[in-house]
């Protein structure tokens, strides 16, 4: 299945980043470039319009030139609220599903748009998985795409204190993309991961 123009998509980069000591995790270096370079490098091909879900000052990532979408709730409810900012949007761009990553992952699929769009139709959720060090499938629920209409039955679930992302999708209609290299969702939460993703790259 294909869609007829691409999709537009939102690095999520909202997260405190605790494990390194606070601060813009996808400000870090790697490779010569930030995480969020490496993100926007991977994603931009595959995309429409993208935009940034970050909270705090816009101004600190005005270098990238993309729109810096803030969390429509207070309280730094997670990633979750990130995709109802994403969904808000890409609604007002009149599209009907929006593409999310996480902004940590440097090495995200190449196909990532491509191979959702073969899942299903925009109209339904798709989150992406990959099979583990053991073989089995491990879902990466921050790699997903959203349809538009259902931003408020997430934004009624926000306020309602549930924010897991899998407890969302759960109650919806929803399929997995499967991909071959768990590698590509690699995510860098610790400064050991960070020096694991420089041989990586």
């Amino acid at each position: 299945m294909t869609s007829a123009a691409p999709l537009p998509a939102v690095i999520l980069a909202g997260g405190r980043a605790t494990r390194m000591g606070g601060g813009d995790k996808v400000l870090l270096s790697l490779g010569g470039a930030t995480l969020l370079d490496q993100v926007i490098a991977r994603l931009r091909p595959q995309a429409g319009a993208l935009a940034i879900s970050a909270n705090g000052d816009p101004a600190r990532l005005a270098r990238f030139g993309l729109p810096v979408l803030a969390d429509p709730l207070p309280g730094y409810p997670g990633p979750l609220a990130g995709v109802l900012a994403a969904m808000r949007w890409a609604a007002g761009r009149g599209a009907q599903a929006v593409i999310c990553v996480a902004g940590d992952t440097p090495f995200l699929p190449a196909d990532l748009a491509r191979r959702f769009d073969r899942t299903a139709p925009p109209d339904r959720i798709v989150l992406a998985a990959a099979p583990g060090p053991d073989g089995a499938r491990r879902l990466h629920p921050t790699f997903g795409r959203w349809p538009v209409a259902l931003r408020d039955a997430l934004r009624a679930q926000l306020q309602d204190g549930r924010g897991r992302i899998l407890d969302f999708a759960a109650c919806h209609d929803h399929l997995i993309a499967d991909f071959d290299d768990d590698a590509a969702f690699f995510n860098v939460n610790t400064p050991e991961d960070l020096a694991r993703a420089q041989h990586l790259g």
